[in-house]
């Protein structure tokens, strides 16, 4: 076995709750970057800290939407760290994808429609954002084919939206917008 790695690592730091074997979660996130700041002074490729812009929020925004990236995270000066739970100092603004696509069938035992795109590709299963009246008037559709996990319909148009693909190409995430005429 070669000692040569052959993948590079790197580690980005985005915030410190250690230091010196004392938590450091109750101070305020501007003063746990000025920590992470004095022990990171420079960042080199393999240990880095995150970079964090104060103000132009909506700018930044535009400018992830440009580059078709996933969000931000929007998070208060004076925040705490807040461990096993959503902070509410902390809002995650996600640029959501939007797309029109095909439910073609449904999974039997757990909720989920199945997704494809115009050509007929499996583009995966949508889980979320689908109210119970949406989910009875599909269940209506006639069944064309079937097999032990899925009952396949005739193809119905939808909107959704989802948060980027995944490394498979299919929608990450998706969810209901509308069921389309």
């Amino acid at each position: 076995m070669s000692s040569k790695c052959a993948h590079r690592v790197s580690i980005v730091a985005f915030d410190i709750l250690m230091l010196n074997g004392e938590s450091v979660r109750h101070l305020s996130l501007t003063e746990r970057k000025e920590i992470l700041e004095d022990l990171i002074s420079e960042d080199t490729p393999l240990l880095s800290k995150m970079k964090y812009i104060e103000g132009n929020g909506i700018a930044l925004f535009e400018l992830i939407k440009q580059q078709s990236l996933e969000g931000i995270i929007l998070k208060k000066k004076s925040s705490k760290y807040e461990a096993n739970h959503r902070s509410h100092s902390w809002l995650k603004v996600i640029n959501w994808q939007y797309d029109s696509c095909l439910v073609t069938g449904w999974r039997k035992e757990e909720f989920g429609w199945v997704l494809s795109d115009a050509a007929g590709n499996y583009m995966g299963i949508m889980e979320l954002g689908v109210p119970k009246e949406q989910r009875r008037q599909m269940y209506k559709k006639p069944v064309i084919q079937e097999t032990e996990k899925i009952s396949y319909i005739k193809p119905v148009p939808v909107d959704i939206k989802y948060r980027n693909y995944t490394k498979k190409g299919l929608f990450r995430l998706p969810s209901l917008v509308k069921v389309s005429s």
